[in-house]
């Protein structure tokens, strides 16, 4: 089975892998494009302590690979704890940064997540929900300005929008212009279901990210988990998405030695489900 145009590989997958070598191990396996992971902690393919002369580097060696760029997997903190003017400051430095890098590799999108790594909130549920829109919709007006959009990735199983009526909430309170991202690892972590997230979302939705999960475990490979692809291609379908699927494949149960092949084995897995929904649901593409 040949991979679809529209299935993708996040950097993520490769990150222990430096990024031009994780670039030329994407580009081996027949993907054209990536989203690139910029996430302290996760992916250091782009450094968390950014200054203009990286995002130069960074960005050389992405348009070198030849690859296109759907979107950067980003982060510019723990959107729902109050800051000082110094530290908005420096948010809104790492947030240009951020931008600047995705226009210069031609990305569509700054992705950020929506809130600090726990269930909890720091005050209550609704200021901190109000805080991260407050947060969001600052940076989506620097995006906007540059010709770029801002996706929220909500729900995210380990965030403060965990769930799909955090999430409602929070988009609730987020313009319209701010896309949100169909991570089916974290819906389905959260005891949902992709077609659940779709029914309610869809017409906010402007990406997703593929990786396979459990009640409570987002590390699964593709077909190790309870996501049903066949479903989520289908659902997709029936919605009219035809935007990308980016393999974000952060897994615990393949070696890295293991971790490039596994993503191509994904990516077409992935490719025959939505051939398969294409055709299914009338068409739809």
């Amino acid at each position: 089975m040949s991979l679809s145009p529209r299935v993708i590989c996040s950097t993520i997958t490769l990150r222990y892998l430096p990024l031009g070598a994780a670039l030329r191990e994407i580009a081996q396996r027949g993907f054209a494009g990536i989203d690139l992971g910029a996430l302290p902690g996760v992916c250091d393919h782009v450094p968390y302590d950014l200054t203009p002369y990286a995002v130069a580097e960074v960005a050389s060696t992405i348009l070198d690979s030849g690859l296109s760029v759907v979107s950067v997997n980003g982060d510019v903190g723990d959107l729902n704890v109050p800051m000082d003017a110094a530290g908005a400051a420096a948010r809104a430095r790492h947030a240009d940064l951020l931008l600047e890098l995705a226009t210069r590799v031609g990305a569509r999108a700054l992705v950020l997540p929506n809130g600090r790594l726990d269930h909890a909130p720091v005050r209550d549920l609704e200021s901190d929900l109000d805080l991260v829109a407050a947060e969001l919709s600052r940076v989506d007006e620097r995006a906007r300005d540059r010709g770029l959009e801002l996706w929220v990735e909500a729900p995210h199983w380990f965030r403060l929008a965990y769930d799909l009526d955090r999430s409602g909430a929070l988009l609730e309170r987020l313009p319209a212009s701010i896309g949100v991202v169909c991570d089916v690892s974290h819906i389905t972590a959260g005891g949902s279901t992709p077609r659940h997230f779709l029914d309610r979302f869809a017409d906010r939705t402007r990406h997703v990210h593929i990786r396979d999960a459990a009640v409570g475990d987002i590390h699964r490979s593709v077909g190790r988990g309870d996501v049903d692809f066949d479903d989520l291609a289908l659902s997709l379908a029936q919605h009219g998405y035809d935007g990308a699927l980016s393999l974000e494949l952060e897994t615990r149960d393949v070696s890295d030695d293991e971790r490039a092949d596994a993503a191509l084995t994904a990516g077409q897995f992935v490719s025959a489900r939505l051939e398969v929904a294409a055709s299914t649901a009338g068409g739809v593409r």
